[in-house]
């Protein structure tokens, strides 16, 4: 036996899975939506669980005697899967229409995330179960491996795009296996399994991935999605594409005509404005444009005419800082009105790449070269939370990437510019004159965004001091867009005249100004609220729902009212059944909710198809008593561990300011810390009444304690660098990863002093329940904050407390540790998953 190249061959499985469940997010935030970053994680851990159940199943099939070959074998089909699921993953459109075709889309999905994981989870299992090695060290090693993933998918993103990265990860997977061939465990079996020729020379595997993982990035025709957000993708379409773990930014040919704008007065048209222009897209829908730009501003002048430049015609204002650069319009209208400062901050680092050299756009828009200007790469919330210099203008114009709002708002990258605690900043960095200005989509008949909108700035000034929020806002639309302009202090009359003066020149519909009452009753209501008691009651009353965000419920793009489920329903069939939708993020909305509702249905058949139905055998013949708790028990530690799971990850995506943050954060974390308390469990065991009390209400509390208190120490820390934010987040996940590495292992330990037949079924229902939690946890913060997702998880692990007490019994203290943990049962597989599938 070679041990070494066992344990390479077990790190490499390891490394690759939770690659491959990070790069996914990334893949379908281009190809769908970012909320599906939960489907991931759901299907990642499906498939894991699913792997380790049919090797309880097939449990006489594999023996140390043909160890080496299982793995190599299994580990080689992982790498083929990945390969073969992403080409299939590229040809499908997973859109919502028709009811069951959308069934089948997203089921076949489901099936091309899960299979690869399918195949980790048969790997990581033999390795724990079968090898003649310590289990700690073997445990271990897996544990490195999947920290180093979390970690490692950043890295890939950024030197290749996403579906070459599956390919280097089903080359790492393939040289896992080549790795398990050579560590000398036992010998072949006599009967062979299917392409036993093919997967027995697995270096052909490697190389071919390994070749064509290099050339696809190069490949026009290379292996790429064939439909973006419901829209087919042709060769040739762009000039130029690059991914991170951000995005993809996808820029197009130059070309001449009127210039592309957000909310354009009728009087631009008056004049033959052509001008040279390219399109810029971020994830496939996200649109921006740049224009050409000589140094002469006369050549750009149309940009006076956008409604989004509204608070550019305000006198004396010189310093400025734009929020989201985009293809740099923002910044070129700032430097077109005479500001002397602008300062562009931009959280994709691809996109002021593009702005700062010669082959991207520097010499087209010269925006780079204005004296004045100069880039920022960071998220704009927390570089204003850490900048002490102040501003006359702070500007945003549709921030949201798009994405956003066609997914109803799962994505958290941009909502955190929406909340009150977030405008709260953005007013600490404004001079006494100086204006916060943001523009949204807009529809004169249904005018819930706006409203939304209006009610967020609202709440902030009543949170500030401000004694008449009306003095302080001017709202006004063109079309299809609404842009706000929000002053420090009351607007005096000079400044009133200068915005209404420009609204009338360039035929602007003025919806809220501070010299008169505003036409629309319900804008009238939040702009006249007296306090955040009354804003609150009249926004939350609404068919939609405008309360203003905060950090705790951050959903500044959902408006459907989750908190009030059937009326959500009813309102949500109704839109749906007409086709009508609506004006900015509504009709999204409705199709996110659905398609949530899809994922939870496709998720709990392939949980009864792939886990309970197969383990029913385990509890034949096993007591009602055990049979009830255990599952009561493992259902409980399931979902409580994933709400406290996607609650720090909601959390930590506004403090973090990028969803990829916190995932490898949190999975990083997570994985070590919940395997250090697995292995605490051991030396440290829950046989008694009191040490179960005691871990419960510990757990519970700390629970609780991150419910209350994250926000306020996230908000403490809120101006500090990444770095130290980064530091902060683990160093308050690792307290509970290590409590909650208790749960799994003490259960399995109870259950199996009392009879070890059943604890595959109560893996098995831990599995089940995760998966359906991850999903549940995000319609419970939609609905009642990030908060309650943190007080659910919490309450889970105190209920837990008497289920527990009623699986102690007498010889589960002092019990022979292999008499607890049987080779051919579940636990050892259970552990890992219940640290590393997380």
């Amino acid at each position: 036996m070679r041990p070494s190249w066992f344990y390479l061959g077990v790190f490499l499985p390891s490394l690759a899975a939770l690659l491959l469940e990070i790069v996914q997010t990334r893949i379908l935030s281009v190809v769908v939506w970012y909320h599906l970053a939960f489907l991931v994680i759901s299907l990642a851990m499906f498939g894991l669980t699913a792997g380790a159940v049919w090797v309880y199943l097939k449990g006489g099939r594999f023996t140390a005697k043909t160890l080496s070959y299982d793995l190599g074998y299994f580990c080689g089909l992982f790498a083929f899967a990945t390969a073969i699921c992403l080409a299939a993953q590229m040809t499908l459109t997973p859109i919502i229409t028709r009811f069951f075709t959308t069934l089948a889309i997203w089921t076949e999905l489901a099936l091309c995330l899960s299979a690869p994981f399918f195949f980790a989870g048969v790997v990581i299992s033999l390795a724990l179960t079968r090898s003649p090695f310590p289990i700690s060290r073997v445990y271990g090693v897996d544990l490195v491996g999947a920290a180093g993933g979390s970690i490692g998918a950043l890295l890939l993103l950024n030197i290749t795009d996403g579906p070459s990265a599956v390919l280097w990860i089903g080359a790492v997977a393939a040289l896992g296996a080549i790795s398990f061939s050579l560590s000398g465990i036992g010998d072949v079996p006599e009967k062979k399994p299917p392409l036993h020729l093919w997967l027995w020379t697995r270096q052909w595997i490697f190389l071919l991935l390994l070749i064509i993982a290099v050339l696809n990035p190069f490949l026009e025709h290379g292996l790429q999605p064939v439909a973006v957000k419901g829209k087919f993708e042709f060769p040739a379409t762009h000039a130029l594409r690059q991914w991170n773990s951000f995005s993809r930014v996808d820029v197009s040919h130059v070309f001449k005509g009127l210039p592309i704008m957000w909310g354009p007065s009728p009087k631009m048209f008056e004049r033959q404005w052509l001008v040279d222009q390219v399109d810029l897209f971020i994830d496939g829908d996200a649109g921006t444009t740049a224009y050409r730009f000589d140094g002469n501003f006369e050549r750009v002048g149309f940009l006076k005419y956008d409604v989004t430049n509204l608070a550019y015609f305000l006198p004396g204002r010189e310093r400025g800082v734009v929020v989201g650069v985009g293809g740099g319009r923002d910044v070129l209208s700032a430097a077109l009105f005479g500001l002397k400062e602008i300062t562009a901050v931009e959280l994709n680092p691809i996109l002021v790449d593009l702005q700062m050299r010669e082959s991207g756009l520097l010499g087209f828009t010269n925006i780079a070269r204005i004296p004045g200007v100069r880039f920022v790469t960071d998220e704009g919330r927390s570089w204003l939370a850490r900048s002490r210099e102040l501003y006359d203008v702070i500007q945003m114009s549709l921030v949201d990437t798009w994405a956003a709002t066609g997914a109803g708002a799962f994505t958290l990258s941009e909502n955190g510019l929406y909340t009150v605690d977030a405008w709260k900043i953005f007013f600490g960095r404004l001079t006494a004159k100086g204006v916060l200005t943001v523009s949204r989509w807009y529809e004169p008949a249904t005018p819930d965004e706006t409203g939304r909108l209006v009610s967020l700035a609202v709440a902030t000034l009543l949170e500030t001091g401000a004694r008449e929020p009306r003095r302080h806002l001017f709202l006004a639309a063109q079309q299809r867009i609404a842009t706000l302009v929000m002053s420090k202090s009351p607007f005096s009359p000079q400044d009133i005249e200068a915005l209404e003066q420009a609204a009338d020149t360039y035929q602007h519909e003025v919806l809220i100004t501070p010299s008169r009452m505003p036409k629309s009753s319900a804008l009238s209501r939040i702009v006249n609220a007296a306090d955040a008691k009354s804003l609150y009651a009249f926004t939350s009353s609404l068919a939609f729902d405008l309360t203003p965000p905060t950090d705790d419920r951050p959903f500044f793009f959902n408006q459907l009212p989750l908190s009030r489920p059937f009326q959500a329903f009813a309102f949500a069939s109704g839109v749906l059944a007409t086709s009508a939708k609506g004006g900015g993020v509504r009709y999204g909305n409705l199709v996110a909710t659905v398609t949530l509702l899809v994922l939870f249905l496709i998720a709990a058949a392939l949980v009864v198809a792939a886990l309970i139905i197969p383990l029913r055998s385990a509890v034949n013949d096993v007591g009602v008593r055990l049979v009830r708790n255990g599952t009561i028990y493992f259902a409980l530690i399931g979902i409580g561990f994933m709400m406290i799971e996607i609650g720090l990850l909601q959390r930590m995506s506004i403090f973090l300011g990028h969803p990829v943050y916190s995932l490898s954060v949190l999975l990083f974390t997570l994985i070590l810390s919940t395997g250090i308390g697995s292995f605490l469990s051991d030396n440290f065991r829950l046989d008694s009444r009191a040490r179960i009390v005691s871990w419960g209400i510990a757990t519970a509390v700390y629970g609780f304690a991150l419910a209350i208190c994250l926000g306020s120490v996230f908000a403490a820390f809120s101006d500090s660098a990444l770095a130290p934010r980064i530091l902060l987040c683990v160093a308050l996940i690792a307290p509970a990863g290590i409590f909650l590495g208790f749960g799994f292992p003490t259960g399995m330990s109870l259950v199996s002093s009392m009879d070890a037949r059943p604890t595959p079924w109560f893996w098995g229902i831990n599995g089940a329940a995760g998966v359906l939690a991850s999903i549940t946890a995000v319609v419970v913060s939609l609905a009642l904050g990030i908060t309650a997702t943190l007080l659910v998880g919490a309450i889970c692990y105190l209920f837990l407390i008497p289920v527990a007490l009623t699986l102690l019994q007498p010889l589960a203290i002092n019990v022979p540790k292999k008499v607890q943990k049987p080779q051919s049962t579940a636990p050892k597989t259970g552990r890992t998953s219940a640290a590393r599938q997380r």
